[in-house]
């Protein structure tokens, strides 16, 4: 099979903030194989967590370095190929999006979408969170507005563990409680918040109905998690806490569900095996994303059914999305009945 590789940028409609840092535009990239006249499609976009940033350029040049030792591999030996890229230590952002391609490839090769190979229902599908970064609660409300503008939105994720301290997060947070009255509300802190603040704040947040709390403490505090989840009135999510299927069962007793991101899994193949041994732990599943085009959200809706909370709302806030795939629908992020991912070239990018 061949392969190329293709950079290509987005810009947010508006910058994202979240505990750790703003982020208004990121260079994606965009992964092609080719083989027997058809073409899979994946994507990589740059993510950060602890101290194993994954950055454009390191992505690039993984898939560069392997590229010509994959090229004898044929697309439908995807478990041979993923062991290869696991044993070479290639990054997971790296492995996604080539496990993604050959997904897409596959749906195409035999004419049907990836939920359908899989025998996915789609009615399942909940809706998405479209998400509020942090802000003054002025900028909060003006973006609670733009987002019902443009999207028929049922849960909107707020982005708290602000700099200023618990008290900010708190304006911030009734500020869109009351621009959203009638919304679903949940809660993610990035892991801004200390054990003393987040049992004060897990307490706060179930006085006004908050779904739930995702990554209340720092990656690397998870032996304070045991602590918190006693004292919660709320459920409690992991995100930067938990990577592949073999985090869940350590995290297993102290929190209740975890945030499933291809770019932190591996691909589509590692996030299934997350969802059945997060279930067999008794543990409830979110997808999440980070700068990810449609493309990748489109790919992480195909397992969409299988989740209790979906966060896929990255591409909506692009102004210059190159692709067209998943579409909305009463807030969900539904994929298309085209094979593989179901994903095209937009006509301003073709």
């Amino acid at each position: 099979m061949q392969i190329e590789v293709e950079i290509f940028t987005v810009n947010k409609r508006f910058p994202l903030t979240i505990s750790r840092g703003t982020t208004a535009q990121t260079k994606n990239v965009w992964v092609k194989i080719f083989h027997d006249g058809i073409e899979g499609w994946g994507e990589a976009s740059p993510f950060s967590v602890g101290n194993h940033p994954q950055s454009t350029e390191i992505i690039k040049d993984f898939l560069e370095q392997i590229t010509p030792t994959l090229q004898v591999f044929n697309p439908l030996q995807r478990q041979q190929i993923e062991q290869f890229l696991i044993t070479a230590k290639i990054p997971s952002a790296v492995r996604a999006a080539l496990d993604m391609a050959l997904h897409d490839w596959l749906g195409k090769r035999v004419g049907l979408p990836l939920w359908q190979i899989w025998g996915l229902d789609r009615n399942l599908i909940v809706p998405t969170s479209v998400t509020i970064g942090i802000n003054s609660p002025e900028g909060a409300r003006a973006r609670v507005r733009n987002w019902l503008q443009f999207v028929d939105v049922r849960v909107f994720k707020v982005k708290l563990g602000s700099p200023d301290g618990i008290d900010a997060d708190r304006q911030m947070l009734m500020a869109v409680r009351q621009e959203a009255p009638t919304q679903e509300l949940c809660v993610d802190a990035n892991g801004g918040w200390s054990l003393e603040d987040a049992i004060q704040m897990c307490s706060w947040l179930a006085d006004l109905g908050i779904k739930y709390v995702e990554q209340p403490l720092s990656q690397g505090q998870e032996k304070s998690l045991a602590e918190l989840k006693a004292r919660s009135p709320l459920p409690i999510f992991v995100d930067e806490s938990c990577f592949t299927s073999a985090d869940i069962p350590r995290l297993a007793n102290f929190v209740d569900g975890i945030n499933i991101k291809l770019m932190k899994s591996g691909g589509l193949s590692e996030a299934m095996r997350m969802v059945h041994t997060a279930r067999a732990n008794g543990l409830q599943v979110m997808f999440g994303c980070y700068s990810d085009s449609t493309l990748l959200n489109t790919a992480a809706a195909q397992l969409a059914p299988l989740a209790d909370y979906l966060d896929l709302d990255s591409h909506l806030n692009l102004i210059d999305d190159p692709f067209i795939g998943a579409f909305v629908q009463e807030g969900r992020v539904l994929p298309n009945d085209l094979p593989g991912l179901g994903v095209q070239r937009s006509a301003s990018a073709a």
